[in-house]
């Protein structure tokens, strides 16, 4: 029942998207918009403990309520998103995509030891991966599936396009790690929170969090190139992905190197986040670990 609901909505909205008018199809998602954040009440209290976290307050509450909303809003227009690129062609995804810093990248794959784009639930990531193999060649990203059977099969479809490989979340390791040795690239995700056995605890915002070593031990093991990566947007129909200088890698075997390679992920997805708050997902419960009061 619940999966014909799932795919009932998205039909709707894809109608919506493929046959409505510009100016109409965007008055309906400020409307939807409007109601997720007026009914959604246990993801707005998730966003607000988030930003009061993060931002304290340097940010006045006025603030933090426009973004809470505009969190609504980048879901609808990364559904959207998602919708028109299931038939769109290689050259058309690539004139919406302006790319910043591109030699970083080409000069990683020069050397052909694999790339980790670190990257964040941030701005439309799910076209990242989609823009990166259509311009660069071969990426592989990790994927979770999703309770509906049915939806999950149009992701993965839309997911797989443009030399775009999706690693199952389970057993993924292998995968990963055939592709860097192959010197290809592989997408991680790294702003989530982790279980307890899982994560290393640093500082984010301020306020310890637990983060995934995933990219650094991938990195140390493999001895391939991390680089971050975020797209953003200012229309949500043009973005820019912009790649910044490599993290260096866990020098040798002690925790703490592991720790500095770690560190300087969480800073630069900070750094991005300050920028420009509104694109972030804020609905994940971030500080979980340590904080798991405040969301209750």
């Amino acid at each position: 029942m619940l999966d014909f609901f799932y795919l009932s909505a998205f039909v709707l909205f894809k109608f919506f998207v493929t046959k409505l008018p510009k100016s109409l199809l965007i008055f309906l998602i400020n409307i939807f918009a409007a109601i997720g954040y007026r009914i959604d009440k246990k993801h707005n209290k998730i966003a607000k403990v988030n930003l009061d976290l993060a931002f304290e307050n340097r940010m006045s509450e006025e603030r933090k309520i426009e973004i809470i909303k505009q969190c609504y809003k980048n879901l609808l227009y990364l559904l959207k998103d998602f919708i028109e690129n299931q038939t769109i062609s290689k050259e058309k995804l690539l004139q919406k995509v302006t790319f910043h810093n591109e030699q970083i990248y080409l000069e990683a794959l020069k050397l052909k030891k694999g790339v980790i784009f670190q990257t964040a639930h941030y701005g439309n990531w799910e076209l990242m991966s989609l823009a990166v193999g259509a311009k660069f060649g071969p990426i592989s990203i990790i994927g979770r599936e999703l309770d509906s059977c049915a939806m999950n099969s149009i992701l993965e479809k839309n997911r797989q396009r443009f030399n775009v490989t999706l690693l199952d979340k389970k057993g993924a390791m292998r995968g990963i790690l055939k592709a860097l040795k192959n010197g290809e690239s592989v997408g991680l995700l790294v702003d989530q929170n982790t279980a307890e056995k899982e994560g290393v605890l640093i500082p984010f915002f301020g306020k310890l969090v637990r983060h995934t070593p995933a990219a650094a031990q991938f990195a140390k093991k493999t001895d391939c190139i991390i680089i971050p990566a975020f797209m953003t947007t200012q229309d949500h129909e043009h973005f820019d992905l912009t790649f910044y200088d490599p993290i260096l890698p866990p020098l040798d075997d002690s925790e703490q190197s592991l720790i500095d390679s770690i560190q300087a992920q969480a800073n630069i997805t900070q750094r991005t986040i300050e920028k420009k708050p509104d694109e972030w997902f804020w609905f994940h419960r971030r500080w979980k670990n340590q904080y798991e009061e405040l969301y209750k």
